[in-house]
């Protein structure tokens, strides 16, 4: 407090006045005995004595006193004002949208303040610019994904409708397998729209209806309902860890559908490894669910983007199995909106989907 204190522009003119009113006099009574001396020795002594018998000394030394500190106080105070102009034109390089741009601090008083704030608010700036470029990137890419996944099933639909419509099959059962044809992709197309408006609204900050949630007991209920999906796989589920109840703060729906999307995947691209695995377990205030198959790993070029919306490993079994490529994306968004992460390891071993949430305070 103290150091603020005397940190402001004011201490800063009134050095500069201080300093200059003492530069002032000091040479003004050097003036006054430079001023004697030439009276009493040398020729100048008439034209001196002229000047303080018709003008005076007070009013010559007031006005000489007067010129030297205005001089005095423009030197002094040279500094704080190269350094206003230097602030000026970091604005002006702002202004031409130079945001890289950055105003040295130079003092701690209000003017070192205002750079910094400057400062803060040229990277502020920059970053909302950044953000907004990524948005319009992010809206374009979502245009071109859509696009291109509704095309290909429209494309399907149309043209197995036109064969029908000019009867152009050779009898009732290529007509029945025409028209399945263009049932299924009906269906992903519909599956398509239901998981472009989920993965909207949930980034669109969709409320969620939160209450306490045994993550233990909600996951072994979900695994059982996958069990008719199992056995058709010839797969079967271990569940591993925790025995006791793991409470979360969670919407329940929501969640289903996180883990419906991960243990879906799991049966789906793990079938080769006959068995997935639940792994639960308690690490200081998180609670840990892991989804493991130990199907193909997942090449680790792949990784980075594997959450990414419409952004397939395999595009060939991808369209083979109908996926939309938005599960995984959906499922990451709903994972965050529970203040939740989730990441992905995948060797040669096993490829492990892991979810973390804060327990819920009341219950740990």
């Amino acid at each position: 407090m103290g150091n603020k204190l005397f940190r402001t522009i004011r201490w800063t003119f009134m050095y500069a006045f201080l300093q200059s009113l003492g530069l002032m006099v000091g040479f003004v009574i050097i003036g006054h005995l430079i001023a004697y001396i030439l009276i009493q020795h040398t020729s100048y002594h008439g034209t001196l004595d002229w000047i303080v018998n018709h003008i005076g000394s007070t009013p010559v030394i007031a006005v000489f006193g007067c010129l030297l500190f205005l001089a005095f106080f423009f030197w002094t105070s040279r500094n704080m004002i190269l350094y206003l102009k230097e602030i000026r034109q970091g604005l002006q390089q702002m202004a031409e949208g130079k945001l890289d741009h950055v105003i040295p601090v130079k003092a701690a008083d209000e003017l070192g303040e205002i750079a910094s704030s400057i400062n803060i608010l040229g990277e502020q700036f920059k970053q909302l610019l950044q953000e907004e470029r990524n948005a319009e990137k992010t809206k374009n890419d979502l245009i071109t994904g859509v696009s291109h996944d509704l095309r290909t099933p429209l494309t399907s639909i149309l043209g197995f409708l036109e064969l029908i419509e000019n009867d152009r099959y050779q009898d009732e059962v290529e007509l029945r397998y025409f028209v399945n044809i263009a049932f299924e992709k009906s269906q992903h197309l519909k599956r398509l729209i239901d998981d472009l408006f989920e993965y909207t609204k949930l980034n669109n900050g969709m409320p969620l209806a939160m209450e306490e949630l045994d993550i233990v007991g909600f996951t072994m209920q979900l695994a059982e309902e996958f069990v008719p999906s199992l056995e058709k796989a010839e797969m079967s589920c271990r569940i591993q860890g925790a025995e006791d109840a793991l409470w979360i703060m969670a919407d329940g729906d929501l969640l289903v559908r996180a883990y419906d999307n991960l243990i879906a995947n799991a049966i789906q691209y793990g079938h080769a490894g006959k068995s997935i695995d639940i792994r639960m377990e308690k690490a200081q205030d998180e609670a840990i669910i892991q989804i493991v198959n130990y199907g193909e790993q997942i090449p680790a070029k792949d990784i980075p983007y594997i959450f990414d919306r419409f952004y397939r490993v395999d595009q060939a079994r991808s369209a083979e199995t109908g996926g939309t490529g938005l599960g995984l994306a959906i499922t990451k968004s709903i994972i965050e909106a529970h203040n939740g992460l989730i990441t992905v390891t995948s060797t040669a071993k096993e490829t492990v989907f892991e979810t973390r949430f804060p327990l819920a305070h009341s219950k740990t």
